[in-house]
């Protein structure tokens, strides 16, 4: 396991500095830049720029750009953005609790209702219930996430006003129910998409394990249908779904990104998206190398769980 580990972090180390080089060359070579937000002044002059290009250290060579990015980078200093000249780390920081909650609470409701449908959806194979259930999730993994959240807010927030159309809370609230609140709406989408795509791997999981010889003997031995259903069949499907969580991550982040901005959710996507705007590339760059850890502590969490869970699978 100690050489797994080992393994798995230096191809993460790998897989980071090619995300950072990638990333880097990117912006960097992307037209306009930081200096376009000021060329638009009145009164701002060819000088001026060049002074500011010297000042932030835009008018060196792109591998010297990245090299000292790189260097400040390993050393704890990720930058400062070019908006508000606050560290990069603090402004990711205070838009982290809001994606958190965000991601956290509609991926325990996906997971659950997705795990209900799809075990259900495999006991009772092509049953009503299942068929209903299929269908459901096609129709929800064809509908954009934009599309759904401009439609949701149309009619649960202008038709019914039932829900607040955008925002984490109100002006001058801020209180648990209030943000329980607002919290509503993008959940709903993110959650209903996120249920047809785990009710579809758990009803191909269970399906797989219901066949497999150790829950034949689990009937032949007189055990109630519940029971081998419960500890045999359920069980077993869930592990696949472990190593998926890790592999889900990428897309739940990308649909938060979606319903931030939908729904003008003050987290990393929407941060992500006005930064790109004003082309605040320490922040920009600060958001792909967090999320690309995210992305990779995850997998790695999800091998080491799966293969704590199941023996057979543990490597060597």
């Amino acid at each position: 396991m100690l050489g797994f580990l080992l393994r798995r972090m230096g191809q993460s180390v790998i897989l980071l500095f090619l995300v950072s080089l990638i990333g880097f060359a990117a912006l960097t070579l992307a037209p306009g830049g930081p200096l376009s937000q000021y060329a638009l002044t009145p009164g701002m002059s060819q000088q001026a720029l060049d002074r500011l290009a010297e000042q932030m250290g835009l008018n060196r060579p792109l591998p010297v750009q990245y090299w000292d990015w790189l260097t400040h980078l390993l050393r704890g200093d990720w930058g400062r953005s070019y908006r508000d000249g606050q560290p990069v780390l603090t402004v990711i920081f205070s838009h982290v609790p809001a994606t958190l909650l965000l991601m956290v609470t509609s991926t325990i409701l996906a997971v659950s209702i997705g795990a209900w449908v799809g075990v259900k959806s495999a006991v009772k194979r092509y049953s009503l219930f299942d068929d209903v259930a299929t269908m459901a999730s096609m129709i929800a993994l064809s509908i954009p996430t934009f599309w759904f959240g401009l439609v949701a807010i149309y009619i649960f927030a202008l038709k019914l006003q039932w829900f607040p159309a955008g925002n984490m809370y109100t002006v001058g609230d801020g209180s648990f129910t209030d943000v329980l609140h607002h919290l509503v709406l993008p959940v709903m989408v993110l959650t209903f998409v996120d249920v047809a795509v785990w009710s579809r791997y758990m009803r191909s999981a269970t399906l797989e394990t219901i066949n497999q010889d150790f829950v034949k003997t689990a009937r032949a031995k007189g055990l109630s249908p519940r029971r081998v259903l419960l500890r045999h069949v359920v069980g077993n499907a869930l592990l696949p779904m472990i190593a998926l969580a890790g592999m889900q991550l990428p897309m739940i982040l990308g649909g938060a990104l979606v319903a931030e901005t939908v729904f003008t959710w003050p987290g990393m996507g929407r941060l992500f998206l006005d930064s790109l705007g004003y082309s605040d590339y320490p922040v920009v760059m600060g958001l792909l190398m967090f999320s690309a850890m995210m992305v990779l502590l995850g997998n790695l969490a999800a091998d080491v769980i799966t293969a704590m869970v199941d023996p057979r699978i543990r490597p060597a």
